[in-house]
């Protein structure tokens, strides 16, 4: 497995799910610090991907336009950030987020928990 970046689009199997969470193979942003990327962690944070966005949580959504590998439009679902093991990510990297999205994907995630 290549060494994994910050802001990174990999796709990972998120299943299995309970309730509401997001599953499936579905591309996900790695928001996990580099410091810890390069040390190898075992868990990452991440920020799924989809091509669709709830009018509901649109607030939360992060556009990401289509570029590389990743070949659609999509929304990163702030509201399904998560720790994953590393192992759950089973591709290269599809796509690079910018700064600006990367740092909004953060932006939505202290609104969201309250900082």
């Amino acid at each position: 497995m290549e060494r994994l970046i910050r802001g990174g689009v990999y796709l990972a199997r998120l299943d299995p799910v309970k309730g509401a969470e997001i599953g499936k193979l579905r591309p996900v942003a790695v928001v996990t610090a580099q410091t810890l990327l390069d040390i190898d962690t075992p868990i990452i944070f991440v920020c799924p991907l989809s091509s669709r966005s709830e009018p509901a949580y649109r607030s939360l959504h992060v556009f990401i336009s289509a570029r590389d590998e990743l070949q659609v439009h999509s929304f990163g679902l702030v509201e399904h950030c998560r720790a994953i093991s590393r192992q759950r990510i089973l591709s290269h990297r599809l796509a690079q987020l910018t700064d600006q999205e990367l740092d909004t994907i953060v932006q939505k995630l202290q609104c969201l928990v309250g900082a």
